[in-house]
């Protein structure tokens, strides 16, 4: 009989553990486009010849004060503070022309809806009426919160107040530097009414954007510190729905979405945004409180 033959036993390899579920990926955050490279250059000029023009005009209306002396002398002389603020004239009426040179083109010319009139429209209108009381409301824990539309009332109030000084402030100074030409047609009262006015709309426009336009921008809590926007021309998808919920809804209803969506600003340019931001702030403050000190107590 044959013998039996022997049986190896053969190991169990062990079936390999399921491994772990992985935590599911946060959404990725969506960036919106809200500012254009154009609108950023104008606005980068605007606030740039604004913060020398009032640096350089305070410096003129508080001559006699020890610190507009000293920052004189550090550039040469009342002279050379003369020709500055000359010089940052020219550009900020230019850049003023430009802007509404375009608007005008996009509004008559090209036909552009919104330019003049609706919810995209910097021109004020019945709802902005609404959405003031409403806010105010809303400050005293009596009412919602309003819903604002591309821009808030007070966005278009700060608008408007740069047409006023341009036309206020641009016309009594360009009256006082060509004097000759304009003394043909005007009476000599009129020149020297137009050095005070130049002097007191300055140092309200001054006053209005230290102290009104940087806490609406960038100290409200819904900025603070910083509001980057009009630095890097975008912002979050988060920041948009809660800032402006009846333009992102209608965003969404007319389906323009994709036309919207950007990349996240890269890192150098928030660093860039914070930089140059906390600067103008600092600037503007210092001038404030000077201006503030050398008018009340001389």
């Amino acid at each position: 009989m044959p013998e039996p033959t022997a049986t190896i036993p053969v190991a169990s390899v062990p079936e390999p553990e399921p491994s772990p579920a992985l935590p599911p990926e946060p959404p990725r955050q969506r960036w919106f486009l809200r500012f254009t490279l154009a609108q950023r250059y104008l606005h980068a000029v605007l606030f740039t010849t604004f913060l020398v023009l009032a640096a350089t005009g305070m410096v003129m209306r508080f001559s006699g004060s020890i610190w507009a002396i000293r920052l004189a002398r550090q550039v040469g002389g009342f002279g050379a503070i003369l020709f500055f603020h000359k010089f940052c004239a020219l550009i900020l009426t230019l850049a003023f022309l430009i802007h509404v040179r375009d608007i005008f083109a996009r509004g008559l010319f090209k036909r552009e809806k919104g330019i003049f009139w609706g919810p995209t429209s910097m021109v004020a209108n019945w709802k902005d009426v609404k959405d003031l009381f409403a806010h105010f409301r809303w400050f005293l824990g009596m009412g919602p919160k309003p819903k604002f539309e591309r821009y808030a009332y007070w966005e278009k109030f700060d608008y408007w107040a740069v047409f006023w000084g341009m036309v206020v402030i641009g016309f009594s100074g360009y009256a006082m530097w060509f004097a000759p030409t304009f003394a043909r047609f005007l009476p000599g009262w009129a020149l020297n009414a137009a050095l005070i006015i130049h002097s007191e709309e300055g140092l309200l426009a001054i006053l209005f954007i230290f102290a009104i336009h940087f806490v609406n921008t960038h100290l409200r809590p819904d900025s603070f510190p910083m509001d980057y926007v009009i630095f890097t021309g975008r912002e979050s998808e988060e920041e948009f729905k809660h800032r402006r919920p009846l333009e992102y809804q209608r965003m969404l209803a007319e389906g323009r979405s994709a036309t919207r969506i950007t990349d996240a600003p890269p890192k150098w340019l928030i660093n860039f945004s914070r930089v140059v931001g906390f600067t103008a702030i600092l600037i503007g403050l210092t001038l404030l409180i000077l201006a503030l000190s050398a008018y009340f107590v001389g």
